[in-house]
């Protein structure tokens, strides 16, 4: 399955392609729903429906959100 080049640069963006593959999460807390987010794009990428450019500009996106997130909790910041 060929898919539209695209940028990824935030956690909408990634949602948005798993959006596309019937994949909504929420989990209730930032930090898990990113955790799961990470989870499904592996799922997808394996399975072949996501392809290799893609899968590693999401999960970039995914590692500074799961940073920034984990940072955050730590310092007792909201947002």
């Amino acid at each position: 399955m060929a898919m539209i080049p695209r940028e990824f640069r935030t956690l909408y963006d990634v949602q948005q392609l798993l959006k596309e593959f019937n994949v909504f999460v929420y989990v209730g807390k930032r930090l898990y729903d990113i955790e799961l987010m990470a989870i499904e794009l592996d799922n997808l990428h394996q399975a072949g429906v996501v392809d290799q450019s893609t899968y590693m500009k999401a999960k970039i996106v995914l590692r500074k959100e799961h940073r920034e997130e984990l940072k955050r909790e730590q310092t007792g910041k909201l947002y």
